[in-house]
């Protein structure tokens, strides 16, 4: 039997017209069909985060699905804030040693999000894939392993972050799990680059040409490339 107007809700109706924009976004991240950007099938995902590690880790992958689709169409520096604050809010600090029981460990987001716990490169990680889910250009992230002063003393300890470049000759602005604002390069006199990388190349110190392929000098970078596509994360 075909379903007159009259039978429709008009509430409902009201509200599906006002947020068509928001279903067609939450359909697209859903499903993974947008070419142009990095894509998660995030029915895989939150399926295997409630596996995994349960109801409550599962709302907070839905949580990070709901903030990609809200931020979809906002300008760049808006995102890069609202993801920044997204993991700032979402995660606390923990050593690799304490959390995976190994010196160096890289965790993959559902890994991460499903723990709420990570160390730098699993923060940086975590905002790289968002970014790039995003529509960000990969020719703008770039993950920098860096030397970071430790307040007080004249050690550094290995640290990594994010980098976004707005231009190619930029100078990039700094997502850190260490602070919650985001600050230019120029403010970070704290950190010292010594290689940044992402998923097409890797560069030495503040060098423009990569070097090198990042997935056949860099394992750990090649194994959280693995493990995320069995996870969702379409490269």
């Amino acid at each position: 039997m075909a379903i007159k107007p009259s039978h429709l809700n008009p509430q409902l109706f009201i509200w599906c017209k006002a947020n068509l924009r928001y279903l067609l976004l939450f359909f697209v991240l859903s499903s993974g069909v947008l070419a142009s950007r990095l894509t998660i099938q995030f029915n895989t995902f939150i399926e295997l985060m409630g596996q995994k590690y349960g109801p409550a880790r599962a709302a907070v992958a839905r949580n990070w699905q709901s903030m990609l689709v809200q931020t979809q169409n906002k300008p760049e520096q808006q995102q890069i804030l609202i993801v920044n604050d997204f993991f700032a809010r979402n995660l606390r600090y923990q050593t690799d040693i304490l959390l995976w029981k190994q010196n160096d460990y890289w965790a993959t987001p559902l890994e991460t999000l499903g723990r709420g716990l990570g160390d730098c490169e699993d923060y940086a990680i975590a905002k790289y894939i968002s970014l790039r889910a995003l529509g960000v250009s990969d020719d703008k992230l770039r993950l920098i392993y860096v030397k970071a002063k430790i307040a007080g003393t004249n050690k550094t300890q290995a640290h990594m972050v994010l980098g976004y470049f707005a231009t190619p000759n930029a100078q990039p602005l700094i997502l850190d799990s260490l602070i919650t604002k985001v600050l230019p390069a120029a403010k970070r006199v704290d950190l010292s680059p010594v290689f940044s990388f992402n998923s097409q190349g890797l560069w030495a110190n503040n060098s423009t040409k990569s070097v090198a392929s990042p997935t056949a000098r860099l394992s750990r970078w090649r194994k959280i490339l693995e493990q995320t596509t069995k996870e969702g994360v379409m490269w």
